[in-house]
């Protein structure tokens, strides 16, 4: 069996990772002719077709996929091998790509790039990305990303090829948070009788925890409105009068402003915040550091 020529393959990942065959030609200086030779003697190597045109574009097959995943772990680990050798164990200017669930609190992203934001970091350059949880983990497997933040509890992976790592970065308190002047005087649920709330959807981890607690007490919420996302909920939070359970993180500006008070806090109720990665062989720096600063309890 012939050896694999890594050049082919490097310029197959080039061509993959840019997503255009003529844009990656004039970062290779080379003819989009001589580009394609050099893709298709890979796929005659490989008896198998990597790219497809749809309207127009190149779109990986499935074997192409898989062979992009190769790749990106071969020359990423080259990068690094470069850098470490070049530049000692970190390179001179650090880049951290983070991947975020649509649906979370801002104000518990920006805690967590906070340190990113210090004048003292201006070697350092950050991207946030929000998407949903199945287009993460497709991206962290593509190495689109350093790192994953979610408030979801990550499920099983089905393909043992995937090896999430997950790591609990965060638990916040749920508390009961509305007007000021609404304010009952006893603990949930006496005085709730005629409030109406705010709450996650059905399916949010919160809106179960809550609920359990409404089980409990017997307690039937009138719920006014329902949505996914934090940022929703925390102006629905602020401007309808009703009531919500949040932890406090979601809308600690209008709680320093007076806007909003927290009633109580909710006893055994959290939101959990995590942080997922793929295991690599050099975690840099700047990953580790962030994934080891406390931020809230």
């Amino acid at each position: 069996m012939s050896r694999l020529n890594y050049h082919h393959l490097y310029y197959f990942w080039r061509v993959a990772s840019e997503g255009n065959l003529t844009r990656a030609a004039k970062q290779l200086h080379l003819s989009q002719s001589a580009l394609s030779a050099q893709i298709r003697q890979l796929e005659e190597r490989m008896d198998r077709s990597l790219f497809e045109r749809r309207n127009r574009k190149l779109v990986l097959t499935e074997a192409g996929r898989q062979v992009f995943n190769y790749a990106e772990v071969i020359f990423t680990k080259g990068e690094e091998l470069e850098s470490l050798i070049n530049r000692g164990i970190e390179p001179e200017r650090q880049s951290i790509r983070i991947g975020m669930l649509s649906t979370m609190s801002r104000n518990f992203i920006e805690g967590f790039v906070e340190p990113l934001i210090d004048p003292s970091m201006h070697k350092v350059h950050f991207s946030l990305h929000a998407r949903g949880m199945a287009n993460l983990l497709d991206g962290l497997a593509r190495h689109e990303f350093d790192v994953v933040l979610t408030n979801t509890q990550l499920q099983p992976s089905g393909s043992p090829a995937v090896a999430w790592q997950s790591q609990l970065l965060a638990r916040q308190p749920l508390s009961i948070i509305g007007p000021p002047e609404s304010d009952p005087e006893a603990p949930f649920p006496q005085g709730y009788e005629h409030l109406r709330w705010v709450l996650p959807g059905e399916p949010h981890e919160i809106r179960r925890e809550f609920e359990g607690l409404c089980s409990l007490h017997q307690y039937r919420p009138d719920v006014l409105a329902e949505a996914d996302d934090m940022a929703m909920l925390r102006l629905l939070t602020r401007d309808s009068g009703a009531v919500a359970v949040l932890p406090e993180v979601v809308v600690k500006d209008e709680l320093l402003q007076g806007r909003l008070k927290r009633y109580e806090r909710l006893p055994n109720l959290y939101e959990n915040f995590y942080a997922i990665t793929l295991p690599r062989e050099f975690m840099p720096s700047l990953v580790s550091d962030l994934l080891s600063r406390p931020l809230w309890a």
